[in-house]
């Protein structure tokens, strides 16, 4: 039967490791450093290879299922026995996977990127690019996003442009694809590639005013992307990957309703976000800059939004960054309560904050393991939990970077849960959610329709 659009071939040179390895080595691009394996002995030793800590998958999946950030031989070790248990009954005998992991270096503290392209042989013309908020390692799923993006430079925009030019023709798309890149200390890494359309489609089509997906089809179907600018379909020039003075930004949050849903043995899901995605539906927010629209996406995702005054609890292990977001916190109106070891940092900053006893748990090794609490000296003698039910903590930063804090802080996170408290996972984010907060207090958001948005777009394009 005839394939319209990008053949089965052709993906497959995206979704094959090896094949898509050799794409990106033609085309003299970087990728995080990776493997594969087929047991657990292979995927051992392509571990030790990379370095830990590695991000593990399988192959061929949607939607990030079965990936996780693996720390250490252990925790690997677990992962593959739990794939081999979920395959086919001859694989457990075997010890062997039908179809092989891939493991790639997990790059931390990295910015990540989500391109939308259409390609029709020949010219590429760019759907959206979008800047996730927090930092590379969150399902694209599952992150904030933001378009246009907000910190990259032209020249990296540039080297998006290049780049994603140059996979699809590598590739032999025609049609939709979507890339996944990573900046880490201005190197470009290519993530992954998909012959196809995105879940990033729709919100990037709302974004621009232009219908990718009924271009995508005409493409499979013979038109070129000429064709469709001279019929109105797409920009008469330039693509959505431009960035106009004036423009209006969007920026898309996901909704993640994480108090409906429980694990296997009846505890509360983490919201702790990492590259597998867990989100139900996604929100929009629309507005003249990053911190109106940002602070609109709040609104819609969360009940009342964000708060503007109150009680913060912070437990951060990015010590570096923790002072100055605590001094805007204080000016912005906010009490700070924190447990002894982020207090002490505090302290040295001339930070006043309330110490609370730490609470911890290790619900990753052991579900039904009690709940450990470390009485702090000059603390007010009640942990955080116990706050957030007594409802006097207002908004929480909880910010693990390794699988033991990850773990530490799954109470915290569930009594957020339960309290529908606002509460975030990652620095990049946070330092977000403060833009936001000031952009509610002035309460001066602009009004524009996604209609007007799109027209204003097709009239700046016309007019250079």
């Amino acid at each position: 039967m005839p394939i319209l659009g990008t053949t089965p071939e052709s993906i497959d040179l995206a979704e094959n490791r090896e094949l898509f390895g050799e794409v990106l080595r033609r085309e003299h691009m970087n990728a995080p450093r990776y493997g594969t394996a087929l047991s657990l002995e292979e995927a051992r030793e392509a571990a030790h290879n990379i370095g830990y800590p590695v991000l593990v998958r399988p192959s061929y999946v949607l939607g990030g299922r079965g990936m996780e950030i693996v720390y250490d031989d252990a925790q690997l070790t677990k992962y593959v026995n739990r794939a081999l248990d979920e395959a086919k009954a001859d694989t457990v005998v075997s010890g062997r996977l039908p179809s092989p992991l891939l493991i790639d270096k997990f790059l931390q503290d990295a910015i990540e990127i989500d391109v939308d392209a259409l390609f029709d042989g020949e010219e590429l013309y760019i759907g959206g690019i979008m800047e996730h908020v927090e930092e590379a390692g969150v399902h694209s799923g599952d992150a904030a996003c933001t378009l246009p993006p907000s910190t990259l430079s032209d020249d990296q925009i540039r080297r998006l442009r290049e780049g994603t030019y140059a996979i699809a023709k590598g590739c032999h798309v025609q049609g939709l694809i979507n890339v996944q890149y990573a900046f880490m200390a201005n190197t470009l890494y290519v993530i992954e590639a998909n012959p196809r359309a995105s879940r990033t489609v729709p919100f990037a089509s709302k974004a621009t005013g232009v219908a990718l997906a009924k271009a995508a089809a005409r493409i499979m179907a013979g038109e070129t992307i000429a064709d469709q600018r001279a019929n109105g379909l797409l920009l008469p020039k330039g693509d959505g990957g431009d960035i106009h003075p004036g423009q209006q930004v969007a920026v898309k949050e996901s909704v993640l309703p994480f108090k409906r849903f429980r694990t296997p043995v009846g505890k509360t899901v983490d919201i702790l976000l990492g590259p597998e995605m867990r989100s139900t539906g996604e929100v929009m927010g629309f507005d003249r800059d990053f911190p109106h629209a940002f602070a609109k996406s709040q609104l819609a995702a969360y009940d009342g939004g964000l708060p503007t005054s109150g009680n913060v609890f912070i437990s951060d292990t990015d010590k570096r960054q923790l002072p100055l977001m605590a001094v805007r916190l204080v000016e912005l109106g906010f009490s700070i309560w924190a447990t002894e070891g982020t207090a002490s940092v505090l302290r040295r900053y001339g930070i006043d904050s309330k110490i609370v006893d730490k609470i911890s748990t290790r619900v990753d090794s052991d579900p039904d393991a009690a709940v450990k609490v470390e009485h702090a000296v000059g603390g007010i003698g009640k942990n955080v939990v116990e706050l957030i039910e007594e409802g006097k903590i207002d908004m929480i930063l909880n910010t693990p970077n390794s699988r033991g804090s990850r773990s530490d802080g799954y109470s915290i996170r569930a009594a957020a849960i339960a309290a529908d408290l606002p509460q975030f996972t990652t620095m990049t984010e946070f330092s977000a959610v403060l833009m936001a907060i000031e952009a509610v207090k002035h309460n001066d958001y602009q009004i524009m329709s996604i209609q007007e948005h799109a027209k204003q777009l097709f009239e700046l394009e016309s007019q250079e």
